[in-house]
């Protein structure tokens, strides 16, 4: 369900191309990161860098939406739409953190 809802946050947060191409690419990367967790049930190693994933596109969406923001201009409603939907899945964001803490704990990790 995580990897499903950022997806999609992702992806309407792409729709007007106002991030650059680094935006998409960083968190597409870090969702495919999840799906290999998934799919390997018994690594550590995906689900700890799936984990550090989520943490370094929290960085690096701060980033995007702080240089790519422009307060002054008038936004088209799609713009304005897919500004909205990258900043929920930032701030969605820590709580798919710790989910996917518990799920690290859950696997053996300390």
């Amino acid at each position: 369900a995580i990897i499903l809802v950022h997806w999609l946050l992702t992806v309407w947060g792409c729709m007007n191309y106002s991030f650059p191409a680094s935006y998409a690419w960083g968190n597409f990367s870090v969702l495919a990161v999840g799906i290999w967790a998934i799919v390997q049930r018994d690594s550590l190693d995906a689900i700890m860098m799936f984990l550090t994933g989520l943490l370094l596109t929290v960085l690096t969406d701060i980033i995007h939406i702080s240089i790519f923001y422009r307060s002054h201009d008038h936004f088209s409603d799609l713009k304005r739409f897919s500004l909205g939907m990258a900043i929920f899945s930032l701030l969605l964001k820590p709580l798919s953190c710790y989910l996917v803490y518990r799920m690290y704990r859950e696997r053996g990790g300390e």
